[in-house]
């Protein structure tokens, strides 16, 4: 285990996206992984294949979230206090997340509250009523589970559910900032998968669940993240124990506006974690709309 004493320290932001619901604190420290994950000591195994979660092919090309939307399809509109961002939705991938969010936008949900956590060069997150990341629920009171799909991935621009855990989703939910400017260092997830398959029980009691499954990357999947960044160990499909985020959106439009948020001054948040906005960002206004080219 001594080959990865530095992995902790790479991961130690990713290992921290997380929102609790319903109150609990179980997911709260800001330095550590939910609680779930970090306890957990089971390695992927062949019972991932019947995992409802995970949809391996839905038989659109890896990549197509960066496809516009056609005339007429429905997509989100986020109207924040820096400007307005356009999220094209999937319903056919990911029909709860979708379902929830738009159910929240047409309640009015979103409207006025802030992006209480945002990490330059990572995400910027939002969803919360109580805006410290611990409250907020979906549309049906209650958490729901995860949607990975091997085809729709956490490349920068996509929209996916902030959790605290396998099937936590609730209204939270993150924007991937992170961009190209940092090459990603596939031979370094590859050494800790290495280790990974050699001591799967310690290594993931130590280090938690963001590593990447080696042995389902491919060249197109390295080649999307190489030419348009993102945070691939957020992938719940090439997960080594299949945790993750679900997407379900992608910005069309207002990438110049996220980057703005995730750049404004923070200070640290109740858990000591640099992230919290010291002037508030907030949604003005989230809406449905017909898309128009």
């Amino acid at each position: 285990m001594r080959k990865i004493i530095g992995f902790v320290s790479v991961f130690a932001l990713t290992l921290s996206l997380t929102a609790c619901s319903g109150g609990s604190t179980a997911s709260s420290a800001a330095s550590s992984a939910p609680a779930s994950s970090a306890a957990s000591s089971a390695p992927a195994s062949s019972a991932a294949a019947a995992d409802s979660r995970i949809k391996p092919d839905d038989g659109k090309k890896l990549g197509y979230q960066l496809e516009k939307p056609t005339a007429g399809e429905e997509i989100a509109v986020l109207t924040t206090s820096l400007g307005v961002v356009k999220l094209r939705l999937f319903a056919d991938a990911a029909p709860k997340a979708v379902e929830n969010f738009k159910g929240l936008i047409q309640k009015g949900y979103y409207n006025g509250l802030t992006f209480h956590r945002v990490i330059n060069d990572f995400m910027i997150q939002s969803g919360d009523p109580k805006g410290d990341g611990t409250g907020g629920e979906s549309i049906w009171n209650k958490e729901f589970e995860d949607e990975f799909n091997a085809n729709l991935v956490n490349i920068r621009g996509s929209v996916s559910m902030a959790n605290a855990g396998e099937n936590t989703n609730g209204s939270q939910f993150f924007i991937n900032q992170k961009g190209t400017s940092e090459a990603i260092s596939w031979d370094y997830y590859q050494q800790a998968y290495d280790v990974y398959k050699q001591y799967p029980q310690p290594f993931v009691q130590q280090y938690g669940t963001y590593f990447l499954n080696m042995d389902k990357i491919t060249d197109a999947y390295k080649k999307l993240y190489n030419e348009n960044g993102g945070n691939p160990n957020l992938d719940g499909a090439y997960n080594i124990v299949e945790r993750g985020h679900t997407v379900f959106a992608q910005v069309i439009e207002g990438m110049d506006v996220v980057d703005k948020i995730a750049a404004v001054p923070v200070s640290a948040n109740d858990q000591g974690e640099k992230s919290k906005p010291t002037t508030p960002v907030l949604i003005k206004k989230a809406e449905i709309e017909k898309y128009q080219p």
